[in-house]
């Protein structure tokens, strides 16, 4: 029989080997694991539980939320805000950033996260996830301010995603590969059953919105169009196109096989650099695809690279299989 390797000693066999996971971050992640398996249950209740449909209210995106995105955000804030790890949060969902209350000891770990990526699945029983962010916070830091989370991508110590679909998995890195856990539902535990996840430099997959093709600028167009014409094209081979409407799904897919996933900015709102969330979703999903072995772009820099200028800001994403995201990334510089 296979051992089987829990979350937490796995976070400590790697602290031993590469000194990176301190007791404060790995009680942190194990605290977000958690919240995580609470999520997993009220989405798997669905209708059982009375968490589907609108919540009649809108975030600070002008988003309309969705009963589970409130219901996850409050999980994770609760779980996370008494354990003495952090010294504030920040949510895709909230104006502002969540400062630990005076009567709770206070950390040196800042944590951002969007509670559950793709609301529009929520309600068809399709895949969705959650995904996070963890930094230090600044030397000499008393009390957080947005300021404070405004670090690059490259300062994070930790990352990860889970997704909730036909099983519940945790992918999570902390600067030395890429790991995948499991979640045993019987038992309640995050088992380890994939190690240093690999992206294929090469694919024959892309996940992008299609249905955008008449907005998007000529680099885009031009890298899809080479694609869809499949083997009698100047790429010389077929395409698969995918398309979940969930980036924690899509992303878990091209982690597994490989692909390349794009979200452009394109014409309809030619002010807005992008659509997904910088410091909520780009980030930590550049972080765990690069340790994977992929590249992320905005279509013109490394995206761990940008200098963040607000707690919301937004920015195009091409992520995945490295010679596929050079070449469109090569496409925008041309």
């Amino acid at each position: 029989m296979t051992k089987r390797i829990s979350l937490t000693q796995h976070l400590i066999e790697q602290q031993r080997l590469h000194n990176k996971i301190p007791s404060e971050l790995r009680l942190l992640i194990e605290v977000v694991g958690r919240a995580c398996k609470s999520i997993s249950h009220a989405v798997g209740k669905g209708a059982l539980g009375e968490v589907l449909g609108s919540a009649g209210s809108e975030n600070v995106q002008g988003e309309v939320q969705k009963k589970l995105d409130v219901i996850s955000n409050e999980i994770l804030l609760e779980a996370n805000e008494w354990g003495g790890h952090l010294a504030g949060m920040a949510s895709e969902e909230m104006e502002t950033i969540h400062p630990i209350p005076n009567r709770y000891p206070k950390g040196e770990y800042l944590l951002m996260f969007d509670p559950l990526d793709g609301s529009s699945n929520i309600d068809v029983n399709v895949s969705i996830g959650t995904i996070f962010s963890v930094l230090k916070a600044p030397e000499g830091m008393t009390t957080p301010s947005e300021q404070d989370f405004l670090q690059p991508g490259t300062r994070q110590v930790a990352a990860g995603y889970a997704v909730y679909g036909p099983q519940t998995v945790l992918v999570l890195t902390t600067g030395d590969g890429v790991h995948c856990f499991t979640l045993d539902r019987e038992m309640g535990a995050w088992v380890l059953t994939q190690r240093d996840m690999q992206i294929p430099e090469d694919t024959k997959e892309f996940a992008i919105n299609a249905s955008n093709a008449r907005h998007w600028y000529p680099p885009v167009k031009r890298y899809v169009d080479e694609m869809l014409a499949g083997s009698t094209g100047p790429r010389g081979k077929d395409f698969n196109m995918r398309w979940i409407a969930s980036m924690v799904a899509d992303v878990h897919r091209i982690l597994n096989r490989g692909g390349v996933f794009m979200y452009p900015a394109d014409a309809r709102e030619p002010d807005k650099p992008g659509k997904l969330r910088l410091m909520y979703e780009a980030n930590p999903m550049a972080f765990i695809v690069e340790q994977a072995g992929g590249a992320a772009t905005n279509g013109d820099q490394r995206i761990l690279d940008i200098q963040p200028e607000k707690l919301h800001q937004r920015v195009a994403v091409f992520l995945g299989s490295k010679n596929e995201v050079e070449r469109v990334t090569g496409y925008h510089k041309e």
